[in-house]
C-alpha cells in the first residue's frame, strides 16, 4: 500500500489527528486557551505551584517552550509566577482563578470532543486501537537498525 494513498493507515491518521487539532481548538478558542496549553492547565490543576522545570519534564517540552507558554497564559491572566517561599531563586507556577475556571471549561470541552470522536466505537475497539497506537508509537522511538 502506498503511504501518499488515500486509504493508507499514515494517511488516514493524519487526516484524524488534523482533524481533531482542529476541532479541539475551535471549541477552547473561546477561553483564551491555545491547542497546546490543556495539558499544562492539566498538570498545575492536580499539583498548583510546581516548579518551571517540573512542568517542562512532565509536559516532555523543553524549558524555554515552557516559558513561552508560561509567558503567553500570565498574560492572558491564566497563571502567575510565584518565588519560592524557601528559595527564592526558584519560581513557581500557579493557576488563577481565571485559570482555574477555564481549565474546567477546556476539560469539559476535551471530554466532549472525546465523545464525538470515540462514538459507534465500542470498548473492545477502543482497547484494540489504543493498544495498536502505543505498539505504533514503540516502534517508532525505536533506533533505526542500520
Amino acid at each position: 500500500m502506498n503511504v501518499y494513498e488515500s486509504d493508507s493507515i499514515p494517511f488516514i491518521l493524519a487526516r484524524v489527528m488534523r482533524l481533531h487539532r482542529h476541532r479541539v481548538q475551535s471549541m477552547i478558542q473561546d477561553y483564551e486557551v491555545h491547542p497546546g496549553q490543556p495539558p499544562l492547565l492539566h498538570h498545575l490543576a492536580e499539583q498548583d505551584g510546581q516548579r518551571q522545570s517540573e512542568l517542562a519534564d512532565k509536559l516532555r517540552v523543553k524549558p524555554a517552550t515552557l516559558t513561552v507558554m508560561i509567558n503567553r497564559m500570565a498574560k492572558t491572566g491564566l497563571l502567575e509566577r510565584r518565588p519560592d517561599p524557601q528559595d527564592q531563586r526558584i519560581s513557581r507556577v500557579y493557576l488563577t482563578e481565571k485559570g482555574r475556571l477555564m481549565q474546567e471549561a477546556v476539560h469539559q470541552a476535551l471530554r466532549e470532543i472525546e465523545q464525538v470522536t470515540m462514538a459507534r466505537i465500542s470498548q473492545e475497539e477502543k482497547l484494540l486501537l489504543r493498544r495498536l497506537l502505543l505498539q505504533m508509537y514503540e516502534n517508532l522511538q525505536e533506533p533505526d537498525a542500520d
